[in-house]
């Protein structure tokens, strides 16, 4: 038996089975939504009067949000409005936090907030968050939301990481200590 031949025929037979998982991996992807929704929410005793400044105001998101917590020495750059629409807040962390930008589209004092989200690190994406404040019982229910477009790449991702796992639970305690943070005034 030639040994060489042997070899080369195992990896023709190994190249050829990466190149069906991979295509079979595409295929499958392809078939995915097209855009995702990553979306959190908590009830607070406080009126949305006195939520929407902390949503508002980019200067305040270093109170409750946990991206804040995550890089101490993340630079930060504010510019535009000072706050509501056209305020803009650029960001370069470290790799929990990456390096992007955003800014203020939309602001519906009291209800609604809609913010451009750019991230260039550790990987381009381009989504829009989105905050809304409804009245409820004695309180308000805030809802944190992001939405975007998920091109193969993105989809090719979700099938190996679920990202309403991996950013749900940011939400969820940017939106306990934002709860905290308004209950307590």
């Amino acid at each position: 038996m030639n040994w060489g031949i042997f070899v080369l025929k195992f990896l023709l037979i190994v190249m050829v089975a990466i190149i069906v998982i991979v295509v079979v991996l595409l295929v499958y992807a392809s078939t995915r939504p097209d855009r995702f929704r990553i979306e959190r929410s908590v009830r607070s005793d406080a009126p949305a009067s006195q939520i929407y400044p902390h949503l508002m105001d980019f200067h305040a998101w270093r109170a409750w949000s946990p991206y804040e917590r995550r890089d101490p020495h993340m630079s930060r750059v504010y510019g535009g409005a000072e706050k509501g629409v056209g305020a803009t807040y650029a960001w370069e962390g470290n790799s929990n936090v990456g390096s992007g930008s955003m800014e203020i589209l939309e602001a519906n004092e009291p209800s609604r907030l809609v913010i451009d989200l750019n991230f260039t690190a550790p990987m381009k994406a381009r989504n829009i968050a989105i905050f809304t404040l409804a009245p409820e019982e004695n309180g308000t229910r805030v809802t944190w939301a992001m939405e975007g477009e998920a091109n193969l790449v993105a989809k090719t991702m979700q099938i190996f990481m679920v990202m309403d796992k991996m950013v749900g639970p940011d939400f969820e305690t940017g939106l306990a200590t934002l709860k905290s943070e308004v209950e307590e005034r």
